[in-house]
């Protein structure tokens, strides 16, 4: 999607979903200064898929897997979201969305190797532990990525191939596939409890 496209599926979901989850703003100023578009939606799709289940749609720690009370690995970086929380979370995802981007810059590279970074910390930990956290990635906004940035999507996609990421959502699909990868984790929690 581009920024209108995004903006009006926004504004449908609140309008129909009536949210409680936390919708923040975007880092931009002045006439930019808006919501931020695709978090918004994840938080809205996650929450509507959930029930009362918890959520931590804006973690401001790091994730952190724990053996008997005690911390087993944590991750060297925030995300931006863990269900049902960064303490031993069913899933994590990461949110890259860029609407308001002229030129392409090195804050998308540095994404793509953030993903990266979560991913292979991801793998070591179920391969040491057999503990498996699922790990999504949404990225959005068609000029960013098709337009200026497809060697990194296309980095995206090896990341995803490589099996450091368990999923890609581009766009538009986060409105048909999130609602079913809520519903899983959300079987796997019921399952864990």
């Amino acid at each position: 999607m581009d920024k209108a496209a995004a903006q009006i599926e926004f504004k449908r979901l609140k309008a129909q979903l009536k949210p409680k989850c936390p919708l923040p703003m975007n880092k931009q100023k002045g006439k930019k200064k808006n919501y931020a578009f695709m978090t918004g939606i994840v938080n809205m799709l996650f929450e509507a898929n959930i029930g009362d289940l918890p959520c931590n749609y804006d973690p401001r720690s790091l994730t952190t897997m724990t053996h008997n009370s005690m911390p087993q690995r944590t991750l060297a970086r925030r995300v931006d979201g863990a269900f049902p929380s960064v303490v031993n979370p069913v899933g994590i995802w990461e949110i890259k969305e860029y609407y308001y981007t002229t030129t392409f810059g090195s804050r998308v590279a540095d994404g793509v190797y953030e993903t990266l970074l979560d991913g292979m910390e991801l793998e070591e930990l179920e391969a040491e532990t057999g503990r498996k956290v699922h790990h999504l990635l949404f990225l959005d906004d068609h000029f960013t990525w098709w337009k200026c940035g497809r060697s990194y999507l296309c980095r995206m996609i090896d990341i995803l191939h490589m099996g450091f990421v368990d999923e890609v959502i581009f766009g538009r699909e986060v409105l048909t596939r999130l609602p079913e990868v809520a519903r899983e984790w959300k079987t796997l929690y019921d399952k864990k409890s």
